[in-house]
């Protein structure tokens, strides 16, 4: 048994040959089939996103699984498996856990400590189930990588932060005008980073949006998502008064916005004008902030709060980085414990029975014995073997999870002290054994003591 990683990200390839290798849900759908029968793959788990498509594999034959896994990528993206094993990166046992749940936390994305991921993880799991890929180790591979998503994003603050100009625009709106609950924006500009930072504001509350662009159809394509108003342009000042927010952002080559313009118009406001020019070159005149109850931010202002707020980002990633490295001796603590479960399956096998022949000898020489008799006798029999066995199964499992390179000594040690024959080492991380036998030998026990 070995997990292990095949993939490729945005560190490792160019975006046109990421998009041949990603591989959609439908997709995964169709290549089920083929991904079950791929020569050495016990279990597999599909990763794909905009800057990175990894496959998770528990395999049994590791030359086996890398060969026929290279063969589907390249297969199914068109790509040659030469330009393929240009950008792709392979990783195995730990380093390949390590990867998943360095991804899962948010430390190797794009963003630091971006929380999409989470849901994409999630998305893993869920097509590996849904579509009968995984087995037992890979599912519980993933569900650890949840977990531990889900511990640094309520342990840190690795995600809270604005690291976006678009997200610090709303930061800065929080703070000087409070809520956003109830507010209207008023978008000057039409352009993608105008977009982005309404969706940001829409998403924290704003009710209303205007927006104004040279180009009418792309103002109206825009509103229309949000629900609000397109206008012209050179009409946008008659709607200033109906605005708390404006976020502007043209290509005007001269400001757009004087201070002399808006001046009638703030004397006779009572509510506070919140400005944001993410132009270069800017678009609202500098002086307009001398005006009363206005406030007036920048392209720089915003970056100012992004490098601070990475700043604080990165002392987060060292918080998450710890929660890692518990996960990962979690996950492998369970995985090495796996190992013994032929041995302790052998053992209660054995202590069964002995349990059956002595009850049966017993019961034949009782005369007259009646169904509650015989009851009593079983049961406590069969206390008396869950009770025993719990102890040394127990201390199998945990000294096998926390010694993993005296494992083959624990098991030798029980079968030669129990009389047990060799256990099936073929089996030991079949999904029969793990997922059925696992919850059979420790659940069992555990739950009757």
């Amino acid at each position: 048994m070995s997990i292990i990683l095949l993939g490729l990200n945005y560190k490792s390839a160019p975006v046109e040959i990421r998009e041949k290798v990603a591989i959609s849900k439908t997709n995964i759908q169709k290549s089920a089939a083929e991904l079950r029968q791929l020569q050495g793959v016990n279990g597999i788990a599909i990763l794909s996103t905009c800057n990175r498509t990894e496959y998770y594999v528990d395999a049994s034959h590791n030359q086996d699984a890398v060969e026929a896994l290279l063969a589907f990528i390249a297969d199914y993206s068109g790509c040659s498996t030469a330009l393929l094993q240009e950008h792709l990166y392979q990783m195995r046992g730990r380093e390949a856990v390590d990867h998943l749940f360095t991804v899962a936390a948010g430390l190797d994305s794009m963003i630091l400590g971006e929380s999409q991921i989470q849901g994409q993880v999630q998305d893993a799991y869920n097509y590996a189930l849904e579509y009968n890929l995984s087995n037992n180790v890979i599912n519980t591979l993933l569900m650890s990588a949840l977990t531990l998503g889900k511990r640094v994003r309520t342990e840190t603050y690795i995600d809270r932060q604005a690291v976006s100009i678009s997200s610090a625009a709303v930061e800065l709106a929080k703070q000087e005008l409070g809520t956003l609950e109830g507010k209207t924006v008023l978008i000057v500009g039409a352009g993608d980073t105008s977009e982005l930072a309404a969706r940001h504001l829409v998403s924290n509350g704003i009710s209303g949006v205007i927006v104004a662009n040279r180009t009418f159809d792309r103002a109206q394509r825009l509103a229309d998502e949000f629900g609000g108003k397109a206008i012209r342009l050179d009409h946008f000042g008659a709607y200033l008064d109906s605005a708390d927010i404006i976020i502007s952002c043209t290509a005007s080559p001269h400001y757009i916005i004087e201070k002399k313009d808006i001046a009638p118009l703030v004397e006779r406001r009572t509510k506070p004008l919140f400005f944001m020019d993410i132009a270069v070159p800017r678009d609202i005149d500098p002086a307009v902030a001398e005006l009363d109850n206005v406030f007036l931010h920048d392209i720089d202002d915003m970056q100012n709060v992004v490098a601070q707020n990475l700043e604080g980002r990165q002392k987060e990633a060292v918080k998450a980085r710890r929660i890692v490295e518990e996960e990962i001796e979690n996950f492998f603590f369970w995985l090495d414990s796996l190992l013994v479960v032929p041995t302790i399956i052998q053992l209660r096998k054995q202590a069964e029975e002995i349990k059956k022949h002595e009850v049966e000898k017993a019961l034949r020489r009782i005369e007259h014995i009646t169904p509650r008799e015989k009851k009593i006798v079983e049961q406590l029999a069969h206390s008396i073997v869950s009770q025993w066995l719990h102890k040394p199964m127990y201390n199998l499992r945990y000294l096998a999870g926390s010694h993993a390179d005296r494992i083959e000594c624990y098991m030798q040690a029980v079968q030669d002290l129990f009389g047990l024959e060799e256990a099936d080492q073929s089996e030991k991380l079949g999904e029969s054994v793990t997922e059925v036998k696992t919850k059979e030998v420790y659940g069992q026990y555990e739950k009757e003591n």
